[in-house]
């Protein structure tokens, strides 16, 4: 029974049991070009060396000794691990759980758009890229910092579906790979606009004879760098026309014409833009094409004849009124050594003496019988002479 007691106090006395070793640190995170300080610290025992051990790398678990002291101050990241040993015999009694240094390196890192657009609309599906300058060759974990999530990725791509105005705002990205850690990146603004509406516009809306109208579409903003590719309709039915990116094409059907503009896979569609109705100018067929000299020329002559026509008219008309008037005025001229002008209203009486003539019974020649009559006169026209009586 002795013997028993004996050989389980020896087992505890070797093995320390009871022993309890514990690594404090005053950094999880070396700061680039800096340190941190590490403290080895066993309970319950007495007479101890210590061993510091470092795993470089979590792959492949390697390990090296890093120290003998009971604090360490250290300059590379990986995980630490304290253990205590006897001073009199050479057996563990026991060591720490592990602790795990990051190293912040210098490397630079920048948040990305995938898309060189410089707008991004409501619906539309982005991806935001985390990049780590001279990274190459490490397998990297990234975390992320974004508006409007509970879930970030750990992959270096931020892919959005159906994007919304809410998902404005600044993304941060930092990356580590075993015990390295980058420090966070400068902040990527981004900002989601609604819905953008296309714009259609026609240089002319008639199609001439043998020729073609340019339609323009475009999208605000409408740069080549937008990304826009144009899709175009005729009466509501689909043109197999995708404009490039100036987004014009020529046309020289008519209808009604309407296009929207579309980027991205898959494709995002802005609202249709409004509608233009193109014309096409009628084209005279064949055969009368070949008489419209003949139908001129009988229409020139038709126009001359009817001025000449209207001339000899207006000279008759002319001729006419010429010889009234002439006719009038000699009418007056013989009547003015007879009678004066008389106005409105005037009454006149004249008196009359005539040379009897002789008769059988009748009184002798040269004398004279008076005869007295009343003449009343009346002016006929307001603005002429009296030209006639009444006796």
């Amino acid at each position: 029974m002795f013997l028993v007691f004996f050989f389980v106090f020896l087992y505890f006395f070797i093995t320390g049991h009871g022993v309890k070793v514990t690594v404090t640190a005053d950094n999880t995170t070396i700061p680039a070009g800096g340190s941190v300080t590490l403290t080895c610290d066993v309970k319950h025992s007495a007479d101890l060396k210590y061993e510091w051990v470092r795993e470089t790398s979590s792959a492949v678990k390697s390990t090296e000794a890093v120290g003998s002291d009971k604090v360490i101050r250290m300059s590379k990241g990986g995980k630490y691990q304290c253990r205590g040993w006897r001073t009199d015999i050479t057996s563990l009694i026991a060591q720490s759980d592990p602790v795990i240094i990051q190293e912040t390196v210098s490397n630079r890192i920048d948040v990305k758009l995938q898309h060189s657009w410089s707008q991004i609309f409501t619906g539309e599906t982005i991806t935001l890229r985390c990049e780590i300058q001279g990274g190459e060759g490490k397998v990297w974990k990234y975390e992320w910092t974004a508006p409007n999530t509970n879930s970030p990725p750990t992959s270096s791509e931020y892919r959005i579906s159906r994007v919304s105005v809410s998902h404005s705002g600044d993304y941060r990205c930092r990356g580590s790979s075993d015990y390295l850690l980058t420090g966070w990146s400068d902040a990527f603004t981004l900002t989601v606009s609604y819905k953008p509406k296309a714009k259609l516009r026609a240089d002319n809306t008639a199609v001439p004879v043998g020729g073609s109208v340019t339609l323009t579409c475009s999208v605000n903003p409408s740069s080549s760098s937008s990304g826009w590719k144009y899709y175009w309709y005729r009466d509501n039915v689909t043109v197999d026309v995708v404009s490039p990116s100036n987004g014009q094409i020529s046309v020289s059907q008519e209808g009604l014409y309407r296009c929207r503009g579309g980027r991205g896979n898959p494709v995002y569609y802005t609202e249709d833009s409004q509608e233009v109705q193109i014309n096409k100018t009628v084209t005279v067929s064949g055969a009368d094409s070949s008489s419209s000299p003949v139908w001129l020329i009988v229409g020139l002559v038709c126009g001359v004849s009817l001025i000449i026509i209207l001339l000899l008219l207006l000279y008759r008309c002319r001729t006419t009124n010429s010889a009234a008037n002439e006719q009038t005025l000699n009418q007056d001229e013989d009547q003015q050594h007879v009678y004066s002008s008389l106005l409105h209203g005037d009454r006149c009486v004249y008196e009359t003496v005539r040379r009897c003539e002789n008769t059988e019974n009748g009184p002798a020649e040269g004398d004279y019988t008076n005869v007295t009559s009343v003449i009343q006169l009346k002016v006929i026209n307001k603005t002429s002479e009296c030209t006639k009586c009444e006796i």
